[in-house]
């Protein structure tokens, strides 16, 4: 498929059929997660390939039960590494302190979200769907300790993968003024928000959520129900103390 129609038509897909990823697909879809751009040609992350069931299942609670990290075929956990570039300094007689630090970890976690989206890429070409487990960073700990990550690697982002047995809808989108800016940024003024939130605002979906969450609005259903300030900040503690056990943060 033309990779611009791939990314267009991009959707999550949480049912998949009962039938393993080929061999072939797997190593392309590896291969291209490999092969994006990184921080000095570096390579700071790595990629956990699960297919096992058990290890699925061992995972599951952590991934709230979600039904997809239990039924996929195949699930990649993206993992910032900074570990194998220090096992390589070390071997090299080189300085091997210079990266337990925010900014190393900022580093490797955006050579990670590239490979991870260009597996992403690479796999809704070749008719295979996906969806990303936002779960990943609520209990980053947990994974931490189920793929037995050492010093200085933690996960970053998990998707499952499948040959689809669904087509949902795609996904509204805002449109594209709302998110480029040209040269500097453009502040947004309450008619500009009006304006390009108007669509997903009364979008059939949106409505469907209002009624059902008895509130006026996508915004208090994002705060109230879905992300909550609570949560979020005990999410934050989980995050920060893992950072520091995994060395990135002192």
């Amino acid at each position: 498929m033309d990779v611009l129609e791939t990314i267009r038509l991009h959707r999550s897909i949480r049912k998949y059929e009962k039938r393993a990823i080929t061999v072939a697909h797997k190593e392309a879809i590896l291969r291209a997660a490999c092969n994006g751009s990184t921080t000095g040609n570096m390579q700071l992350y790595s990629i956990i390939v699960t297919e096992d069931k058990e290890m699925m299942l061992r995972m599951a609670p952590y991934h709230f039960n979600q039904s997809m990290a239990i039924n996929a075929p195949m699930i990649l956990t993206f993992c910032a590494d900074f570990n194998r570039f220090n096992r390589y300094c070390a071997c090299r007689d080189a300085q091997t302190d210079a990266y337990n630090n925010l900014q190393s970890y900022h580093w490797a976690f955006t050579d990670a979200i590239i490979a991870a989206q260009n597996a992403c890429v690479a796999a809704e070409s070749l008719g295979i769907g996906l969806c990303w487990l936002g779960t990943i960073t609520f209990n980053v700990d947990k994974f931490i300790e189920v793929l037995q990550l050492p010093e200085n690697v933690i996960p970053v982002a998990c998707i499952a993968f499948g040959y689809p047995a669904e087509t949902p809808e795609l996904t509204d989108k805002l449109p594209l003024e709302a998110l480029v800016h040209h040269e500097t940024y453009h502040n947004y003024s309450d008619a500009d928000i009006d304006r390009l939130y108007y669509d997903k605002e009364h979008h059939p979906n949106t409505l469907q959520l209002l009624k059902e969450n008895n509130l006026p609005n996508l915004a208090q259903i994002i705060t109230q129900r879905r992300y909550i300030k609570k949560d979020n900040e005990a999410y934050e503690q989980v995050l920060i103390q893992a950072l520091k056990k995994q060395c990135f943060m002192h």
